[in-house]
């Protein structure tokens, strides 16, 4: 058939059947704050809160009538499932839809109100994918592929085809949120097709940057671990279709951190009284890195809100780290004398900035260890000022602010260090959020290493984020390490973590003659 002519697809597309045309959006504060005019293109706005319904649409309508006769399949934990269920009941058409176990309830429960049967299976997108293309085979039914087809990239052109119409003359670049990649090839087989001077650049989740590597690369990878928070892109390998129309009209890949996504959710809420999911705002995200990177100014720029099916529970750790993306917030571990006034002594050292957090607890007669936040009136350049000003004050330090343990479990932990944890070693772990996760996991430890430290807190995702610690001598670590990767779990080691020693650390014995209470590693340290 040779190469999609994808601006002919994308004019022919029957979305319209059950998708809006999404208007365009100015977020007045940050460009007022960035000095330059940002917009964003509201695909939150769709049936289905996402853009995924023009896709899914464009590609069932298009089946012929012995396929529709068969059915549908599909394999999603979030808005493609959404997407398909609405088209099919749309068109009449049986569709079956399998979901990982650990899909939160509120998004199973919206697939059946479309009118869907939903099959849970496995704990990964993986696991629910291969089941799905199993159902497949059996039955004959078609499989409507999220990201990789010409029919659902086409129809997610659709998005390009209306803002070049609402935004005529002046756009000069547009910012496209990236897991697969099928919005960002519909986007920018369109967009480069008609105007190719407009700058399309794809917006990943650090953790999960599949086309950015891939490009590097130049050729598609696997990624050995995809982050989930943004679950909407949390995708380990960029589909091929995409990867080819990606290396012909993207102009760039840029990657964001979790902190910057929360930011920017923090930015459309502000401005629009809109709550986008991680996946929604990571475009804005993208946009906002790329104009201060390049200090643009009068600039006309635009994001795609992609999406705002987020999870309630979820808001807590966005707001919690939102303050750390916009860099307006530091956190740092500091030593004070244990005696009265000290508190007093070190607000008067901060120099009148206000403090957001502070944790502390009696741990020793001579020194105090405590977490502390402080507001940043100059951007990330004040953390820098505040360290150097303690230290001339006297106090030692350690500036926290870009640490993941402190930030994710550390400010709900503080409380003093463990008492007789020999040989205490410290992990942390992404456990499936369902029943029966934690249960595994202790079954297969059994008896063999003591639990002598353990945090979690669900964030209403898939993954629940754990912080553990064990009592494994030295000469089973081996073992050890052979255990966690039995397990299964993604796991880091966090033993050397600085913030671990300063608050948690079972205490080494001191000497009179040291007369400090952080272990020898921590004082070489701060």
């Amino acid at each position: 058939m040779g190469e999609p002519d994808y601006l002919r697809r994308i004019l022919a597309s029957r979305v319209y059947d059950v998708a809006r045309v999404t208007p365009v959006h100015e977020v007045q504060n940050l460009s007022r704050r960035m000095n330059n005019r940002i917009l964003v293109k509201r695909e939150d706005l769709q049936p289905v809160f996402s853009f995924k319904l023009r896709g899914a649409y464009n590609k069932i309508a298009l089946l012929d009538e012995q396929a529709r006769a068969r059915g549908v399949i599909a394999a999603s934990a979030g808005n493609h499932a959404q997407g398909v269920a609405l088209a099919a009941q749309k068109l009449g058409i049986r569709a079956t839809i399998v979901m990982p176990r650990t899909t939160p309830a509120i998004k199973v429960t919206a697939v059946r109100r479309f009118g869907a049967e939903v099959a849970l299976h496995g704990d990964t997108f993986d696991e629910a994918a291969a089941q799905a293309r199993d159902l497949e085979r059996r039955h004959g039914w078609t499989f409507i592929h999220p990201y990789d087809d010409p029919d659902v990239i086409a129809g997610q052109g659709t998005v390009a085809m209306e803002l070049l119409q609402q935004e005529p003359s002046s756009l000069e670049a547009v910012f496209v949120p990236c897991g697969g990649g099928g919005l960002l090839a519909g986007i920018a087989a369109c967009i480069k097709q008609v105007r190719p001077e407009i700058k399309v650049f794809g917006v990943e989740a650090e953790e999960s940057a599949c086309l950015y590597h891939a490009l590097e690369a130049g050729e598609r990878v696997v990624l050995p671990h995809v982050g989930i928070f943004a679950d909407g892109v949390a995708v380990a390998q960029i589909g091929e279709e995409t990867f080819r129309i990606a290396r012909t009209y993207v102009d760039g890949v840029i990657r964001v951190s979790t902190d910057a996504i929360c930011a920017a959710i923090k930015d459309i809420y502000d401005d629009l009284r809109c709550i986008a999911e991680p996946a929604g705002a990571l475009a804005l995200a993208g946009l906002k890195q790329y104009a201060g990177e390049n200090h643009l100014r009068q600039s006309n720029l635009l994001a795609i809100l992609s999406g705002a099916n987020v999870n309630f529970h979820r808001l807590r750790h966005i707001s919690e780290r939102s303050e750390y993306g916009e860099q307006t917030e530091g956190v740092f571990a500091v030593t004070i004398p244990e005696r009265p006034g000290s508190f007093l002594a070190f607000c008067e050292a901060l120099n009148h900035r206000n403090i957001t957090e502070f944790n502390y607890r009696f741990g020793d007669a001579d020194e105090a260890h405590i977490y502390v936040g402080v507001q940043l009136n100059e951007g990330p350049s004040e953390r820098q000022l505040i360290t150097e000003g303690l230290n001339r004050s006297g106090y030692r330090l350690i500036d926290l602010s870009d640490n993941e343990v402190a930030k994710l479990h550390l400010r709900h932990m503080v409380g003093g260090h463990g008492k007789g944890a020999d040989h205490e070693v410290l992990f942390r772990f992404q456990f499936p959020e369902r029943p029966g996760a934690l249960l595994r996991f202790l079954n297969q430890l059994g008896g063999r290493w003591n639990i002598s430290l353990f945090h979690y807190r669900n964030h209403g995702s898939a993954y629940g984020r754990v912080l553990a610690g064990f009592q494994v001598p030295p000469n089973e670590r081996t073992a050890f390490h052979r255990f966690l990767d039995d397990l299964g779990y993604p796991y880091w080691e966090e033993s050397d973590n600085p913030a671990y020693h300063l608050f948690l650390a079972p205490q080494e014995k001191k000497s009179d003659s040291e007369g400090a209470t952080c272990s020898s590693a921590v004082a070489s340290g701060v």
